[in-house]
């Protein structure tokens, strides 16, 4: 898959759902479709998405915004079937570390905010990836207020663990930027007194990514090392490759 060749989300409210499917791992295997959605809040999912989304097959949604934004905003609604999972990986508010466009890069400014997460909220991430791993829980869905920070640390942790060379784990993160403008957009047709987004929340540079996974492995040897010292078991491991990885096409 062209990580350009993002399709447009399903639901009208939703501005960054996508499968993470059809990557190809250095091994000659494939990142099965329909196993691992990511998704901005979905929230706004309303009784008129209901068809779409049940069409997907979704068993479990995993949740990573703060319990205060769980609270302002609410959840995906309780559809049948569906179980919901709420993870806060813990991490400074970045709200007390503001971007300064007189100082560090944008995408540096974001690969230190991604660092700290990954420094600070271990656990949560660990519990996501587990989650993901358990082939019992898909398809699964994880999703924060974006769908492009915290969520695509997991996602691209994920695609890292699987094989995906960099190239596609950071083109599929830097996707965000456009689904962030569609959400700019939108949010000045519907609320035009509500204040413009800041920066950090609407761009996903490529950089970012880039600086992330390599000062990573800088720090703890590869990205299975870092998923291991979180608490990502060898089991777990195996089972993410296991039920998100196709077997090589027989030549």
């Amino acid at each position: 898959m062209s990580a350009v060749d993002a399709p447009e989300s399903p639901f009208p409210a939703l501005f960054n759902f996508r499968d993470v499917g059809g990557y190809a791992a250095r091994d000659g295997r494939t990142v099965r479709r329909g196993r691992l959605y990511r998704s901005d809040s979905l929230h706004r999912i309303d009784d008129t998405d209901r068809t779409a989304f049940t069409a997907l097959g979704i068993r479990t949604v995993i949740d990573l915004r703060r319990p205060s934004e769980v609270e302002r905003d609410g959840r995906v609604p309780d559809y049948d079937g569906l179980t919901y999972r709420h993870i806060h990986p813990e991490h400074a508010d970045w709200g007390a570390n503001r971007f300064d466009s007189s100082g560090v890069s944008l995408a540096r400014y974001l690969a230190d905010r991604y660092a700290d997460l990954a420094r600070t909220g271990t656990a949560g991430l660990a519990e996501a990836v587990g989650l993901i791993a358990d082939s019992a829980n898909a398809p699964v869905v994880v999703h924060c207020v974006a769908g492009k920070d915290r969520t695509g640390i997991v996602c691209a942790l994920t695609l890292a663990v699987l094989g995906v060379p960099d190239e596609d784990v950071v083109a599929d993160y830097a996707l965000s930027s456009a689904a962030s403008q569609r959400f700019a957009e939108w949010v000045r047709a519907t609320l035009p007194d509500a204040e413009e987004p800041p920066p950090p929340f609407l761009a996903s540079p490529a950089e970012a990514m880039e600086l992330f996974l390599a000062e990573l492995r800088g720090g703890y040897g590869s990205v299975e090392g870092y998923l291991t010292h979180a608490g990502v078991t060898e089991a777990q491991l195996e089972s993410l490759r296991t039920h998100l990885l196709d077997e090589p096409a027989q030549r």
